[in-house]
């Protein structure tokens, strides 16, 4: 995203870690995203958010800086030895796989079959057990919006994840979707992507819950988390179920350019501190 108010390009990075429950963890984390590896501080970069879900034991951290300087995923591999990585989306030259098609080439959703010794990683010779296998994408843009319906009937959600995912017949344009148990309910946890070229005219009611920006002056869209919520809710009646509430981790295009310019030229790198995670 171009910056004119900072006089550079931003770049944003949604860090997934495993830990939740150990909130001393999760912040030395952030803090390390701050500094170069001397120990120096990094005075144009910025943490903007951090979300931990202690029932998942993860946590999701929103970083942002200078394209020049959001070097994090690639001194990874430097800095942390045995580690090894896959790519996926704009990282995963010249073949551009989605996350998705990644994991299930990797099976990464069948855990108990999960043959590490024949897994080549794209960064590092091999899978180690101790930190396992990293994936690394780039995109346009991406946000989680989680919507949870009171009801423990996976099979539930996992009917309206399938509706709402867009590579299926009627599903939402850009949106990734799955159904997970969380805290007694089920949680409809969905991958929110932006697109280049517009839905068609014709199909008025859709397009008008697509929510537009621009990247280098390039016109990017993607399905509004509001028009998420409500179709997920109104599924959710046809099983007689009600929704009990929406969490955005992370925030749109525009209120997360918004922030950044605002923490990068206060000079606030911990700007998690201040800003509490967004609930619909």
């Amino acid at each position: 995203m171009a910056s004119p108010r900072v006089g550079f390009r931003l770049a944003v990075c949604l860090l997934n870690i495993s830990e939740a429950r150990k909130q001393d963890i999760v912040e030395r984390i952030a803090k390390a995203a701050l500094r170069d590896k001397p120990g120096q501080k990094k005075t144009q970069a910025t943490v903007l958010n951090i979300f931990s879900d202690y029932d998942y034991n993860r946590s999701v951290l929103t970083l942002a800086g200078p394209i020049e300087t959001l070097d994090i995923a690639e001194r990874l591999s430097h800095d942390v030895p045995d580690c090894s990585m896959f790519y996926f989306g704009y990282a995963d030259q010249p073949l551009k796989r989605n996350l998705v098609q990644r994991r299930k080439e990797l099976n990464w959703y069948n855990r108990s079959n999960l043959k590490v010794n024949e897994i080549k990683p794209d960064v590092g010779m091999t899978v180690s057990p101790r930190y396992g296998l990293t994936g690394i994408g780039a995109s346009p843009y991406v946000m989680n919006c989680n919507v949870t319906i009171d009801t423990q009937d996976l099979n539930i959600g996992q009917q309206i994840a399938s509706a709402v995912r867009g590579a299926n017949p009627g599903g939402l344009r850009g949106i990734q979707a799955m159904a997970f148990p969380h805290e007694g309910t089920v949680e409809i946890a969905c991958n929110v992507e932006s697109f280049k070229d517009k839905p068609p005219s014709s199909v008025t009611e859709k397009s008008r819950q697509y929510i537009s920006y621009y990247i280098q002056g390039e016109e990017h869209l993607y399905f509004s988390p509001i028009s998420i919520e409500r179709q997920i809710k109104k599924l959710a009646a046809d099983h007689g179920v009600p929704t009990v509430g929406t969490a955005l981790v992370g925030f749109t295009p525009e209120r997360c350019k918004n922030l950044a310019e605002q923490a990068i030229r206060e000079g606030c790198g911990e700007f998690w501190k201040r800003h509490k995670t967004i609930t619909m």
